[in-house]
């Protein structure tokens, strides 16, 4: 990667397409994929991941099959920036309409939604974090420069296949086949469940064995997480693995010797998941707070910045780049935006207007921070500025949880969305892209990933119980989690917990400062993933335990084939898991299960 991102990697020729129909319409489909896959996964573990890598590799590979069948023109380099733009915007609505987090913990108290209302909630949450980035470009990536890794690497990866086509194409290959694999196995799964889930405590009758099980020390082999394994490095699997060990090894039977949590392992009300859940949280949220505050001159350049950006946006761009975003456009766009989330939040949940437009104020500022955070280190801290809003309208409207959670899901979707576009935008910057054609394509992209997100999100919440060993939905459970506490007090806590969060609150605050220590950073634990270990049962963190030894094997035994394919294997398990997932979730809902099999 080049020391200095701002230097133009490509120039692009003047005649060269970018904003054609093909582009935006591939990307869109292949992004929109990855939003229902991420809906699956993020449900499951509370992660999601970005579709601008996948986006731009199947769009540029698909279009050289193309070319070699019927004689189709490939895609040009800036119409494959412009696919991977709109496939990014898709991929990304999974979470910037609060799928993950914000809506499904109003699910699990009760709070039902129409198709209708969650359609235009979600575009208008995700409009305003693509307004906010939009005076913010300037200052970020003219002026400061500032890195945006993730962009500058899709920006490469853009570049190295049209250097490389049968490298792209066989990339192209193996995440397919990938997927295909772990699609047939995710479907004969749902007739077959030991296949995912050998009961080897049944099998085999050692009394160790049962006794972890009832631990959820079980064997998983979900090809979506073991793909996840691939992807999130050894700091973070073995966080996960250690909270783990230590929430359903440890904490929890120790909760449940003591007669603090004396029911069911697996019970919510009396029983010791209910009870490690508030340490977890208290792990993930003081983690999340406590970076934000050591990053407070992040913070601070961000509000700086954007008053300048605002105030100076245009000025230069409109004189020296016809291609600029029209200050019309965003500034229109953010009024718009703005009137139909207000009224929304007004007319379906009665949040009264000011509150609404204080959640929209503050959603501005964190997606400052936010954007700029991704521009410096590639991490968007989300869920931290969530609970920062969550804290701030548990003043502001105490016993409202509603109001608590629709306003952190303002914070965290105009945050995701701001981010998002930001880093296309560096991506075009460095490949000498249009702007306003990336703009366009960007709305493009969450319109249609928006449409495909929110029925799935529906089917897989008909078919499986939120908070159940399908869905654990871990993210949702720490906003809930939040919520209730902010709106019952420590009444909400069960017994003798309290210390135990105690503990955990100062945990989450010194694995933050010492990540601060940039020798010390590769080897502190991630206080998110072991506060998620927590929420979930130990066997998803065990499978992608698997999933890291598998990829460290593979690298070992061969490094070159490990460095090209890992993205590719890890995507194609990912997705393909996530898109049968949908088909099985139908079958459920259709009761079709084994005995309708001819051998069944």
């Amino acid at each position: 990667m080049p020391d200095n991102t701002d230097e133009p990697l490509y120039r692009p020729d003047r005649q060269e397409r970018q904003l054609t129909v093909r582009a935006v319409l591939t990307g869109c489909l292949i992004g929109s994929v990855v939003s229902c896959t991420n809906i699956y996964v993020g449900l499951k573990i509370g992660w999601s991941f970005g579709a601008s890598i996948i986006s731009a590799v199947l769009a540029f590979s698909l279009f050289n099959v193309l070319e070699n069948l019927f004689g189709t023109d490939r895609l040009s380099v800036l119409e494959t920036n412009i696919a991977q733009t709109s496939g990014s915007a898709a991929g990304y609505m999974s979470s910037a309409a609060g799928l993950l987090a914000a809506i499904p913990a109003l699910a699990m108290l009760g709070y039902e939604f129409s198709w209708t209302l969650l359609l235009l909630w979600s575009l208008s949450v995700a409009f305003l974090g693509v307004f906010f980035a939009v005076p913010l470009r300037r200052q970020m990536i003219d002026v400061d420069k500032l890195k945006f890794p993730s962009g500058t690497a899709t920006a490469e990866t853009i570049l190295a296949m049209f250097s490389d086509a049968s490298e792209a194409l066989m990339k192209s290959r193996v995440l397919l086949l990938a997927g295909l694999y772990a699609g047939l196995f995710t479907l004969a799964n749902h007739f077959y469940p030991v296949l995912e889930a050998p009961p080897l405590h049944e099998w085999l009758p050692l009394p160790v064995l049962g006794l972890l099980a009832t631990w959820t020390f079980t064997v998983y082999l979900g090809p979506s997480l073991l793909g996840a394994g691939f992807l999130i490095g050894p700091r973070v699997v073995l966080s996960l693995v250690a909270g783990g060990l230590l929430a359903w090894g440890v904490i929890g039977p120790l909760a449940q010797f003591q007669g603090w949590a004396p029911g069911p392992v697996m019970s919510y009300s009396d029983g010791p998941r209910g009870w490690i859940l508030w340490p977890g949280v208290a792990l993930m949220v003081s983690e999340a707070l406590a970076t934000l505050a050591f990053s407070w001159r992040t913070f601070l350049n961000a509000l700086i910045m954007t008053s300048a950006a605002v105030a100076d946006h245009g000025s230069e761009e409109e004189t020296h780049d016809p291609q600029h975003i029209p200050d019309a456009w965003w500034m229109t766009g953010l009024f718009l935006g703005s009137l139909l989330t207000i009224g929304i939040a007004l007319v379906a949940f009665g949040i009264p207007w000011y509150l609404t437009l204080v959640a929209i104020l503050l959603s501005a500022v964190l997606a400052a921070v936010g954007v700029r955070s991704v521009g410096e280190t590639d991490i968007n801290p989300v869920g931290g500025m969530g609970k920062v809003t969550q804290l701030v309208f548990g003043g502001l409207a105490p016993g409202s949880i509603t109001t608590n959670l629709l306003a952190a899901g303002i914070t965290a979707g105009g945050a995701s969305q701001a981010a998002d576009m930001m880093q296309d935008l560096k991506t075009g910057k460095l490949l000498g892209a249009s702007p306003r054609k990336q703009f366009l394509a960007q709305l493009c992209g969450i319109c249609v990933g928006i449409v495909f997100a929110i029925p799935v999100y529906f089917l897989f919440t008909s078919a499986y119980e939120l908070g159940s060993k399908e869905l654990p939905a871990p993210a949702a459970m720490a906003w809930k989690a939040m919520a209730e506490l902010l709106n019952q007090g420590f009444s909400a806590l069960p017994p003798h917990s309290l210390p135990a969060i105690m503990i955990a609150t100062l945990t989450g605050i010194v694995i933050a400062g010492l990540q601060q220590i940039k020798k010390l950073k590769p080897y502190v634990p991630s206080g998110l993933a072991m506060g998620i270990a927590f929420v979930i049962p130990a066997y998803y963190s065990l499978v992608m335990l698997y999933g890291l030894i598998i990829w460290m094997i593979w690298r070992a035994i061969s490094p070159v084939q490990a460095s090209k394919y890992t993205y590719s294997v890890a995507s194609g398990l990912i997705a393909g898991e996530g898109l049968m997932g949908i088909v099985n979730a139908i079958l459920s809902l259709l009761k079709i299960d084994a005995s309708w099999l001819p051998w069944g």
